[in-house]
C-alpha cells in the first residue's frame, strides 16, 4: 500500500475552515481487523455520533468497516481537521481500550457546491462493494443524514 497519502499531522499552517466539508479515510492498526468485534463497532459509531452533539462536526455519513473507517463530516466550531480525527481516534481507542489506530489519516477536501450525496452513496456502499453483505441494511456499522 502507497502511505504517501497518509499523514501523522496536517503541514503546519494549512487551515481546516469550519464549514469545510471533508472525507476522511483512518485505518486501524496495523491493518488488524478490530470491528469485526460488535462491541468495538458500535463504540466507535458512537464516538461519531458524540462528535456531533459536542459541536466539534457535522456528520454526513459515515461506515466502519473491519479495519477502516471512512468519515464525511463538514468542521464545526474552533477544532482543525486534525483536532477532530485526533479526538474521535482518542476517544473510540480509550472506549474500546485498545489502541486501535494507525497515526495519520487521508483527507479529501469537499468543493463546497459539491452534491455530497453521491460521495455518501460511495462511502456507505463499501460493505457492499467487497463483498461483506448483499444489501447494505444488512451491515450495522454505517449511518447517513439523508435516512
Amino acid at each position: 500500500m502507497d502511505n504517501t497519502h497518509h499523514r501523522s499531522r496536517r503541514p503546519a499552517g494549512c487551515y481546516s475552515p469550519a464549514g469545510q466539508p471533508y472525507l476522511i479515510t483512518m485505518t486501524t492498526r496495523q491493518h488488524h481487523a478490530f470491528f469485526h468485534d460488535h462491541g468495538i463497532a458500535k463504540r466507535a459509531c458512537s464516538v461519531m455520533h458524540e462528535m456531533d452533539s459536542m459541536g466539534a462536526s457535522h456528520t454526513w455519513c459515515f461506515v466502519i468497516m473491519p479495519d477502516h473507517c471512512h468519515w464525511m463530516l463538514t468542521l464545526k466550531g474552533n477544532a482543525s481537521l486534525s483536532q477532530t480525527v485526533r479526538m474521535f481516534k482518542g476517544k473510540s481507542s480509550r472506549l474500546a481500550g485498545l489502541s486501535l489506530w494507525q497515526r495519520g489519516f487521508h483527507e479529501r477536501a469537499l468543493r463546497r457546491d459539491e452534491d455530497l450525496l453521491p460521495t455518501a452513496r460511495y462511502v456507505i456502499a463499501n460493505p457492499l462493494r467487497i463483498g461483506l453483505v448483499s444489501r447494505l441494511g444488512d451491515y450495522p456499522y454505517w449511518d447517513a443524514v439523508w435516512l
